[in-house]
Parts: structure tokens; C-alpha cells; sequence
């Protein structure tokens, strides 16, 4: 149900074209997959870092570090796994664009599941962009 919800929040979306929708649905993105880790400020203060073998990065800085401009590709391409992240225990961080595509495959078949993953994917880069400092 929530997936479908979340299916149909993208659809709403895309359809109003409207930044600021993006962003609502990115920040729910972020507080269910990453807020665990990286905290719910974004500053790599979740509840779950002070466990991992590694210090949880800060996502608020990532434009800073790159001259200023957020790096949109560069993001997109560590959250959806083209680009691999060290993690806990010597592993990568999750690979959320394989666990999307598992639920979309579900809730909308093999055709549809691809447009629900690259929204998702999306939204959640945006909120990221919206919470530089």
C-alpha cells in the first residue's frame, strides 16, 4: 500500500511538473531509506551510524565540496549503485535502485516498475540538492 502511494504520489508529480512536489516526495525517500544512516538533518548523524565501521558522510555539504554545484549525475549514479560507496562491515552502501525496482516490479509489472524507480530515484536527488548548505 505504501508503495503504492508513493507510485502514485510520482504520478501526481510528473504531472504538475512541480518542484516543490518533488521535493515532498524526495524527503519522504529520504526519511524512509537514508534518515537511518545519515540522520534526519542530513549531517550523517542517524541513529544508526555510530555502528558502522565507517563515518556516515554528511549530506548537506556534497555541493560545497564540488565547487559549489551540487554533483546531480554523480549522486543519482551512488544511490541507484553505478557508483559503489564503502560501507558497514566492508560492503557497499544499500543499492537502493535494485530494492526499488524489487516493490515498483511489484506494484506495476516489469514494464511499469522502471518509470516508478527512476522517480523515486529522482525525487530523493532532488530533496538532496534542496538541503545543501
Amino acid at each position: 500500500m505504501k508503495n503504492a502511494l508513493i507510485g502514485a504520489g510520482l504520478a501526481v508529480a510528473a504531472m504538475t511538473g512541480s518542484a516543490a512536489a518533488e521535493e515532498v516526495l524526495g524527503k519522504q525517500e529520504y526519511m524512509v531509506a537514508c534518515a537511518i544512516c545519515h540522520g534526519e538533518s542530513g549531517k550523517g548523524n542517524g541513529p544508526f551510524a555510530p555502528v558502522l565501521n565507517i563515518e556516515t558522510p554528511s549530506l548537506t555539504n556534497l555541493a560545497a565540496k564540488n565547487d559549489g554545484t551540487f554533483p546531480f549525475l554523480e549522486t543519482l549514479m551512488i544511490i541507484d549503485g553505478r557508483t559503489g560507496v564503502r560501507g558497514h562491515d566492508g560492503g557497499s552502501m544499500p543499492i537502493w535502485g535494485d530494492r526499488y525496482s524489487k516493490s515498483a516490479t511489484e506494484l506495476a509489472g516489469v514494464y511499469g516498475s522502471e518509470a516508478i524507480v527512476r522517480g523515486r530515484l529522482l525525487s530523493l536527488v532532488y530533496y538532496l540538492e534542496s538541503i545543501q548548505e
